[in-house]
């Protein structure tokens, strides 16, 4: 009996009506051609309603043509607030209406609708098309809007992964080196050259202030090879998987634990110790010589260095890396999405080999100029460790602890330093100053209303009842580019004059939950920042943005 029971419960389980229903079973549509013109028929499920704002019938072709007015449509109902439609509609377009409009010629009719669940969940808006052609009076195909080509204007990264299906593969390669160069020039490189600035000097202490720009070349390639293979692993089992790699390691222990490195790191230049790796390491990695017999050494730590900084010190998504990424999932061509995305690391990488020749080139002859340098860094490391807990930590936090190191560096100077040291240390002191003032500028200073969007179903619901375009910001507190366009971008008064027209809304990704990748899923996205709009409930694809913009550029494609 008991047996019995438990079959019962599975079967009832399987039929009991708690899922939402697909689309095709929610909504069974059909467009047909007869002899009272085309007809348009729509069978509605016992739990879905559709809303009458957003049936829409318009020619489409050879011009565009809004005739909702102009036809018989059955009387709609109150629910729950809204105007609604329940089990079905059937619509006739006469032809001769047609006729009226467009003349004897081929045409094009679409029917556009909307409709939700009554347990809460919102369908993305959806249309039936039907194309008629004066040399066959045979019903030509329905053709679903979504699987539709459509004849708009492509963003940015649609355009980059079409350049990757259709160019040649030396074309595609030095195409995505060049997207590098032009990402070196973004915030998402500048931490690293700190990084491997103080890998140079660590290097030059050891061997006695003694480096060449040989040597300096080679420590900056090791840096940018480790850095590109981890963009280039990254990319490509994002783009296999959909997983965002840099994503997952922006927790709080990831960076945590980073930041401690580079306050040791910090400690070592400052000469309270001296960070080394065990001696059988140590004499594995020295037997590594060059032609006048002098050993390299670190280099497995200037590789884990560079390989890290890709991941956690410098997460960036601009539209060549989102491009290929979209490619390699759409294909499956790992092997050409990763060698584009090799090569971009590569180009970004060019700035940090060229302050490497210069370094080794320019490097002074020893003296007690190094310790001041070593100092120097020290300082440099700690503001990268605030820097990365700036993503976890309070705003005010991350101000307490920049001021108190430029105040702490700026006594230090005045205890210990000369005449130079001196003049310094106001320079500090007055830096520590402006820094604060800034700081509570910014926090007392006009921000956009963004309303946070945490599901597909709460998106879902926003959108099919706005009455003003979206805009949708997908940021992260690890982004820089996202702080980038809280600092720069949503500043300005052209951007925010323009925007105020606009419902705002804002996914945090932070966390990088299932929910987060669900919304990210839904918009084909791989990590922040992204900018996704929508008007009259469909998606302006000519103005996603992907990675930061100038106000200009900003305004150039919103105005789209």
């Amino acid at each position: 009996m008991r047996n019995i029971l438990l079959i019962l419960l599975f079967i009832s389980s399987i039929f009991a009506d708690n899922d939402f229903l697909n689309p095709d079973d929610a909504f069974k549509a059909k467009v047909e051609k007869k002899s009272s013109g085309v007809e348009f028929s729509l069978v509605l499920d016992k739990t879905i309603y559709v809303y009458d704002e957003f049936l829409k019938v318009s020619i489409t072709k050879p011009k565009n043509i809004d005739i909702t007015k102009e036809l018989t449509i059955k009387k709609p109902v109150e629910y729950d607030g809204f105007i609604v439609h329940f089990d079905g509609l059937n619509i006739v377009v006469p032809e001769e209406l047609i006729k009226s409009k467009v003349g004897n010629v081929d045409y094009e009719v679409k029917f556009e609708y909307q409709g939700c669940s009554k347990k809460g969940l919102c369908y993305a808006p959806m249309s039936e098309t039907f194309t008629s052609s004066i040399k066959s009076d045979a019903a030509t195909s329905v053709v679903k809007d979504d699987k539709k080509v459509e004849s708009t204007e492509i963003n940015e990264t649609d355009t980059i992964t079409e350049t990757l299906k259709s160019g040649s593969i030396l074309l595609v390669l030095a195409t995505f080196f060049g997207f590098g160069l032009l990402l070196a020039l973004t915030p998402c490189i500048f931490p690293m050259i700190p990084i491997l600035s103080s890998i140079i000097v660590q290097h030059s202490n050891q061997d006695g202030g003694k480096m060449s720009a040989s040597k300096g070349f080679m420590l900056s390639l090791i840096y940018v090879l480790s850095m590109s293979i981890a963009y280039t692993v990254a990319g490509v089992l994002a783009g296999l998987f959909g997983a965002n790699i840099q994503a997952m390691l922006q927790n709080s222990f990831v960076i945590i634990g980073f930041s401690a490195v580079f306050v040791a790191l910090a400690f070592s230049m400052f000469g309270y110790y001296e960070l080394s790796l065990p001696a059988s390491w140590q004499t594995a990695l020295n037997r590594t010589s060059d032609q006048e017999g002098k050993k390299h050494t670190g280099i497995a730590g200037i590789a884990i260095m560079g390989f890290l900084s890709a991941l956690i010190v410098g997460p960036c998504v601009a539209p060549p890396l989102a491009g290929a990424l979209v490619y390699i999932g759409q294909t499956g061509d790992a092997v050409l999405g990763g060698l584009a995305l090799f090569v971009m690391s590569l180009g970004m990488g060019v700035p940090l080999l060229a302050i490497g020749v210069g370094a080794g080139k320019y490097m002074p002859k020893p003296g007690g100029w190094m310790m001041v340098v070593s100092k120097v860094f020290g300082v440099v490391m700690l503001a990268v460790a605030i820097w990365m807990l700036d993503r976890i930590v309070p705003t005010v936090v991350t101000i307490v602890l920049f001021v108190t190191l430029l105040m702490g560096s700026a006594f230090y100077l005045i205890k210990n330093g000369n005449k130079f040291g001196k003049i310094a240390a106001a320079l500090l002191m007055i830096s520590a100053m402006v820094f604060l003032k800034m700081s509570v500028d910014d926090a007392s200073s006009k921000k956009l209303p963004f309303k946070y969007v945490h599901t597909v179903q709460e998106l879902n619901l926003i959108v099919a009842h706005a009455k003003k375009p979206i805009m949708i910001d997908f940021w992260a507190t690890w982004c820089v580019s996202c702080i980038e366009f809280d600092k720069i971008t949503f500043k300005d008064k052209a951007v925010l004059e323009e925007l105020s027209k606009y419902t705002l809304l804002k996914v945090d990704v932070t966390d990088n939950t299932e929910a987060h990748k669900e919304l990210m899923k839904k918009f084909n996205l791989f990590g922040p920042p992204a900018m996704i709009f929508f008007k009259d409930g469909k998606e302006e694809k000519n103005k996603r943005m992907i990675g930061f913009k100038e106000p200009k550029e900003f305004l150039e494609i919103i105005k789209k």
